[in-house]
């Protein structure tokens, strides 16, 4: 039993640290890159996708595609803000918010995704930073489902789910730093 004082591991929560060896690896794109008229196309002929990041999943919703799940923090570029509107139609299934500190990747953000898949998918807003999340939607969603996030001044990285994709995502993680974070009260 803890001292009084001391937080007890259970208080404590599981989070993955990107080390600064692995930063290069994670800049490299996992998918094709498509920008414009190519992008939208694409989008409009996905069956089963998930957004990670505040533009490409507004301009999903607004191409008449709602993703499964859609992971937001409510700005773009870390600073520039995107009104929560923009995600009503993607929110009306089903909203949560997760604590994910920049440079993180949460145990928290990795649940949140699991927990959305069976119930139809829905809206996650991260305090914090939401780029990471793009691990934990190839991590989780099923083979055939596509992957998409926001590459800033490039376009949009489709990654395409199979066992091979989650392998490379399980490994990355696997290299991550592992380090307890307390929970937000």
């Amino acid at each position: 039993m803890p001292r009084a004082g001391t937080r007890s591991e259970s208080s404590d929560e599981r989070a993955w640290a990107v080390p600064e060896s692995l930063r290069p690896t994670l800049a490299e794109k996992y998918g094709p890159v498509y920008a414009g008229v190519e992008a939208d196309r694409r989008i409009r002929a996905l069956g089963v996708f998930a957004t990670c990041g505040d533009r490409v999943t507004e301009h999903a919703i607004e191409l008449g595609r709602i993703p499964l799940i859609g992971i937001v923090d409510y700005k773009t570029r870390r600073k520039e803000r995107v009104d929560p509107e923009a995600f009503r139609a993607l929110a009306a299934r089903r909203t949560i918010q997760v604590y994910n500190p920049p440079g993180l990747l949460t145990e928290q953000l990795r649940a949140a995704v699991l927990k959305l898949l069976p119930e139809g998918g829905g809206l996650i807003v991260v305090d914090g930073e939401e780029d990471l999340g793009s691990l934990a939607l190839v991590e989780s969603l099923p083979n055939g489902a596509t992957v998409l996030y926001g590459i800033p001044g490039e376009g949009v990285s489709f990654v395409w789910v199979d066992a091979i994709a989650k392998e490379h995502v399980r490994h990355l993680i696997g290299l991550m730093e592992l380090r307890r974070l307390p929970k937000p009260a």
